[in-house]
């Protein structure tokens, strides 16, 4: 303990004497703009931290995604302790100018703590490491101990223009003397995000062929289905937003050939969407189009059809030391038949009660009137046991609760890997008749 608070006073020492030093010698440049182009550029390679909120929190840095781009690398590693917490490891790796320039500082979190301590540890962390880099570079001058709210991200030229592209696909095959199975997935995505315009892209599809021999009868059940959401989305002040939503779909799992949705919204967020890392608690509306054409006629006897509805849901979610809340509800129904509708709950809450014990509930229940698309024919019994068709319900739900405890020593922050984390290694069991 008391070599980690010595090697915190002299990152901290060091940080000080670099911003006096390094002031008197560097110019102002002329513009914010021209400024944070030559911010450092940051590469954070941590699957333990939150991005968004570390993005929040470190303003004094260009984010970059490829680690080619940066100046600084940060790799993340883990380990549980005896405690039953995590000793984390972030490796500082100088690139470009800072060649040579590594460092190595740990963060140990207990078994006890919650989401939100451990991001806001990591992030201190993480700028008490970047320190010696942001000192060499003009952003020193608008340091103090604590930095300037502007962030450097979104002054930086990005020659992309914020555009994020994403490609996936993957098949799968296994199958017995009386079983095969094939399944394939692809997407695609395209997203920009600024803090004035939201742009969501993606378009995804599915095959699923099964085949099943049972006392020699052949059963096949194929399934597909392809969707292409697309949403526009408008700052106008700090709670207030709106935006343009819009669906393309077809499924044979939902009798849909062909379905269409076109929607604008509204929303209010009661508290600053700059605390969003911390809390949300939003308000949206919804007017929507919709034009379906389905594979078979519906048990409404529909073949095709044109739908307007409306959806209203509120949303809260909020971080604590204490834990995290998380509560949306949702309602909608159709205005050719306001008998048709559908509402629902979700909701997940972790709690810490006392030191080493929480509580973790999550629970969604939707009441639904609102199935338009059931097939008139029915299913068969191959098609309900393996769910290849909508079945008319009013109802579903699902509920999890978990529980943990632990209680001893909350300085055993020591990590032994031997044997892996369990200590039992490998094991072979033998038997004979």
């Amino acid at each position: 303990m008391r070599n980690q608070i010595r090697k915190d006073i002299l990152i901290l020492s060091f940080f000080i004497f670099s911003i006096i030093s390094v002031g008197t010698t560097q110019e102002l440049p002329d513009t914010t703009s021209e400024l944070f182009k030559k911010a450092l550029r940051l590469f954070l390679d941590c699957r333990d931290c939150d991005i968004d909120y570390s993005r929040k929190q470190i303003t004094f840095v260009n984010f970059v995604r490829d680690p080619s781009e940066a100046q600084v690398h940060i790799y993340s590693s883990s380990q549980r302790t005896a405690a039953g917490g995590k000793e984390f490891t972030l490796t500082f790796i100088g690139r470009e100018n800072f060649i040579g320039l590594n460092d190595t500082l740990n963060y140990i979190s207990r078994q006890s703590d919650t989401q939100e301590m451990i991001r806001e540890g990591l992030v201190r962390t993480i700028k008490l490491g970047l320190m010696r880099y942001v000192a060499h570079t003009p952003i020193a001058n608008q340091l103090a101990i604590s930095h300037t709210t502007v962030s450097a991200q979104e002054k930086a030229i990005d020659k992309w223009d914020y555009w994020l592209f994403s490609l996936s696909s993957n098949f799968m095959f296994n199958g017995e003397k009386s079983y095969k199975q094939a399944n394939t997935f692809w997407s695609l995505s395209a997203n920009r995000v600024t803090q004035e315009l939201k742009i969501n892209l993606s378009y995804s599809g599915s095959y699923n062929d099964q085949w099943f021999n049972y006392g020699g009868d052949v059963y096949k059940s194929i399934s597909h289905s392809h969707n292409f959401n697309g949403s526009f989305i408008f700052s106008i002040t700090d709670h207030w937003s709106w935006g343009v939503f819009g669906r393309t779909s077809s499924s044979t799992y939902s009798n849909l050939d062909f379905d269409i949705t076109f929607s604008p919204a509204i929303e209010y967020n009661i508290f600053p969407y700059s605390e969003s890392t911390r809390r949300i608690l939003r308000i949206s509306y919804k007017p929507i189009f919709e034009y379906a054409d389905y594979h078979e006629e519906t048990i409404y006897n529909k073949i095709k059809e044109k739908l307007f509805s409306e959806n209203l849901s509120l949303t809260l979610d909020q971080k604590e030391p204490w834990g995290s809340t998380s509560i949306s509800l949702h309602a909608s129904h159709y205005f050719n038949n306001i008998k048709k509708f559908n509402i629902g709950m979700f909701s997940a809450l972790s709690i810490r009660v006392v030191e080493g014990f929480a509580i973790q509930l999550f629970g969604d229940y939707t009441i639904q009137r609102d199935q338009l698309s059931i097939a008139k024919s029915g299913a068969s019994e191959e098609e309900v046991l393996l769910r290849r068709k909508e079945l008319e319900s009013q109802y579903n739900y699902w509920l999890s609760v978990g529980l943990s405890y632990s209680f001893g020593s909350i300085y055993n922050n020591i990590v032994n890997p031997r044997f892996g984390s369990g200590g039992g290694g490998y094991s072979f069991s033998f038997s004979s008749d």
